[in-house]
């Protein structure tokens, strides 16, 4: 007994003529009438009780009519739910971001466009430090990532997509002797103690730029784990950070923030992501995501 089968009976037990429920299937009634009979000759026993004029059920045909609703029913919502589960419309997808990728404004974005166009799939939003991001991924704990391009190693599992390039602001504590300048030099950067991000090697080949223009290694003073402890440092003068643009927009007392006179002093926005990915929400997300890149680029 199959769906087909309960479609054929169904029909028949709502028509209660053959050749209606024939019509209805689009079928010929002796391929009806056969189907019926190999469904009755597997069960046991008689559904329909034949006149000339129409088929009436039997109690074992009332109690499948009853059972085959049920059943189709049930195999109608699994087809459905499993279609939506393909197209991307429910299910999970897990994004782990660093800090600075928040305040760029392209995370929030796309978080809020798959909100908007698949409200039933469900948003994890975890906080992760940009060299544990592609790990994490591969092992299956988060599925894209929004991260300060890492400098590290590509994996062949991962894909790597720019999303965006960053300046590079120095901020400074607002009763700095350098808080007074429009823009800060590399000479001016030639002492000055650096704060920088614990473990992160998008800090670190900033400082390894900055080194080739001062011709010396500049000195690093503290590291701190995320952007908030790095502010928190700048503020009470331990020392100057260099931070991608976007950070000045968080408005913290004791800091300000100069442009640099160092054009080459920029940062990546890198998105990661499976590159077998196989769940349908995440695919999704990554479409659109892909999709408002593009329509961003060409300015439409």
């Amino acid at each position: 007994m199959d769906l087909r089968h309960l479609r054929y009976f169904l029909a028949a037990a709502e028509e209660g003529h053959f050749g209606r429920a024939a019509r209805r299937l689009n079928i010929v009634q002796p391929a009806l009438s056969m189907q019926i009979r190999a469904l009755e000759a597997e069960l046991g026993g008689p559904l329909f009780l034949r006149t000339s004029r129409r088929v009436e059920l039997t109690e074992a045909g009332m109690l499948l009519r009853e059972e085959a609703r049920r059943t189709l029913d049930q195999a109608e919502h699994t087809r459905l739910t499993v279609q939506r589960a393909i197209r991307g419309e429910t299910g999970n997808v897990r994004v782990g971001f660093a800090g600075n990728a928040v305040f760029s404004g392209k995370l929030i974005d796309d978080l809020r466009a798959f909100h908007r166009t698949y409200p039933d799939a469900d948003l994890v939003v975890r906080e992760l430090a940009p060299q544990l991001q592609a790990d994490a991924i591969v092992a299956g704990q988060v599925d894209i990532g929004y991260t300060p391009d890492p400098g590290l190693a590509r994996d062949g599992r991962l894909t790597y997509e720019p999303i965006g390039t960053w300046r590079i602001l120095a901020a400074l504590p607002s009763d700095h002797e350098l808080a007074s300048k429009k823009r800060l030099t590399a000479r001016m950067l030639t002492k000055a103690p650096l704060i920088l991000y614990a473990a992160h090697e998008a800090d670190e080949s900033l400082v390894r730029a900055l080194r080739e223009v001062l011709d010396r290694p500049p000195k690093v003073v503290y590291q701190a784990a995320n952007t908030l402890s790095v502010l928190a440092l700048v503020a009470a003068g331990l020392g100057l950070a260099l931070v991608p643009a976007p950070i000045a927009q968080i408005t913290l007392p004791g800091v300000v923030y100069r442009p640099l006179d160092l054009p080459g002093l920029t940062m990546d926005l890198m998105r990661i992501s499976r590159a077998d990915e196989s769940s349908g929400a995440v695919r999704a997300f990554m479409t659109l995501a892909r999709r408002r890149d593009k329509s961003s680029r060409t300015g439409d």
